[in-house]
This record gives structure tokens, sequence and C-alpha cells, in this order.
């Protein structure tokens, strides 16, 4: 067996072997957003956008900022920031196509699809143009979406965000093992079957410099989701379009943005030396 090989199956399953000692059985997520805390003066909406059903939740009045959160994540990332953005902004959290209460499609996870379902969703709440803010793979969509229909984005905001084709996928090279994985055929799915919860805890917990910045509960709510039926299959799809989108991407070679962007990521973050070519501003 080669030594790369060997490694990649040995980080592997050390990623899978973590036992957190608070895990426990989760149950199955439902269409019911009542199981979830909203922000407060939060409500929850569904809404049939682009060919999918599609659900979010708005608080706030003003301004509508569209917050798009990442792997694996639901819209209950932003609850928090919702909060403290809502006495100045109409803020609304989508669940990304195939996570949290949004419709898990066969296919449409590339960036490109997903960006239309953005777009479709600020022509329904924003009358076709808002600010909009993305993590992680919410902010590969994100910036997809200004590049395509710079009309839909008033300013751009890219939180801790690699642009697709920036990625280190190479585990030999100090990239992350993860993405490998994720990208394999159903190999993902067999091995954190029933597991679903540690696998979350594990993948966050290891990213997280602060190892409790993200607590037990949001996990649990995040894993409770991708638990359910072809929760942990959507998320992965993510990750299965990266080489499509990092070719979409290419081609936006000599396009210039027309929005503002600000990017922001931490100290430690993954994201911190990507290649984003942005220009920096506030979000007033």
């Amino acid at each position: 067996m080669k030594a790369e090989r060997r490694a990649f199956l040995v980080g592997s399953s050390h990623a899978i072997l973590f036992r957190s000692s608070l895990a426990a059985a989760q149950p199955l997520a439902t269409d019911d957003p009542t199981a979830t805390p909203l922000p407060r003066g939060g409500m929850s909406h569904f809404a049939q956008l682009n060919g999918v059903r599609l659900h979010y939740v708005s608080v706030g009045s003003g301004p509508t900022v569209i917050l798009l959160h990442g792997w694996p994540q639901t819209w209950f990332a932003w609850r928090g920031a919702m909060e403290r953005l809502s006495s100045r902004f109409t803020c609304v959290a989508l669940d990304l196509r195939g996570l949290g209460l949004s419709e898990k499609t066969p296919a449409g996870y590339d960036k490109q699809t997903i960006a239309a379902d953005v777009a479709a969703l600020i022509d329904h709440v924003a009358g076709g143009r808002a600010h909009v803010v993305g993590h992680d793979m919410g902010g590969k969509a994100a910036f997809v979406l200004a590049n395509l229909q710079p009309g839909k984005v008033e300013k751009l905001v890219l939180v801790d965000c690699l642009v697709p084709g920036t990625e280190n996928m190479d585990a030999r090279r100090g990239g992350a093992w993860h993405y490998g994985f994720h990208m394999a055929p159903e190999i993902p799915e067999m091995l954190t079957r029933g597991r679903e919860r540690e696998y979350i805890a594990a993948q966050i917990r290891a990213w997280s410099h602060k190892k409790d910045a993200v607590s037990e509960a949001a996990i649990s709510e995040f894993a409770r989701h991708y638990a359910s039926a072809g929760g942990m299959t959507a998320g992965f799809a993510y990750y299965r379009a990266l080489r499509d989108d990092a070719a979409l991407v290419a081609s936006f070679e000599n396009r210039k943005l027309e929005a503002p962007v600000l990017a922001i990521t931490g100290r430690y973050a993954s994201a911190k030396s990507s290649r984003m070519r942005c220009v920096r501003t506030r979000l007033n």
C-alpha cells in the first residue's frame, strides 16, 4: 500500500472512530420548524423557488441581508448573528438545498445551481437585490452569484470561505484530508451511518481553535438534520461538485466583481491564505 494512501486511510479512520462522551442518539429531523428555537421575533417560511422547496428564517427590519451557511450546518448557525443584526437589517437565513428543512434533491449541488436558488430567494424576499453573506459552502455559492448575477448583490461578505479552485485538497501537501473522503462515492455515507453526530462533532472540534466555540446544543441541532434520510448524502454532494465549481470559477478569471466585498477570516482559519482577490469594505 502506498504511503500516501495509507496516511489517508489512517486519518479517515481516526476521525470516524472519534467518540464524543456527550454523543447520544438524535431524533430524525422533521418538517416542523418549531422543533428548532428561532431568533427572537423570527419566523420560519417555506417557498417553492427555482424548482425546489426551500426553508428559510427571517427576522428584523431594514435592508435585506441573505445569510448562507456552510457544512455541516443549517440556517441555525446564524441565529445569534440574526438577533444582533435584526434592529438594523431584515435578516434572512436560508437552509441550503438538501440541508436543514429544505428539499433534498437528487442533483443540483453545484454552486451555480445553489446561486440560482439564492437569486430566486432574493427576488422572493427582497425585490431582486440584497446584501449577501456566505460562509464556507454558502460563501462559494455567494461568490458565484456575485459573478453571474451581479445585479442581485448589493454587497458581498465572504466568511472563512475558500473560492472554488483555491482549496488545497492534497493531504500530502498540507491539505485537508476530508475533501477526498467526502467526494468519494458512497464510502462516507457507509462509514458515518448511525454516527452522524459523532462525525460532525469531530469535524467541528478539529476545525475550531476554541474547542467550545460551537455549543453541544448547536452540534446536536445540525446533526439531527444531517442524520435524516439523505442528509449526509446532500452534504457530501456539495464537496462532490467542487471540481465542476472550480472549472466554472476559472472562467471568471478576467471578470471583476461589481459589488463591494468584505472578506472575513480568523487568525487560525483555513481560509486565511486563500487567493480570493477581494476588495475590503464595510457592510453599512
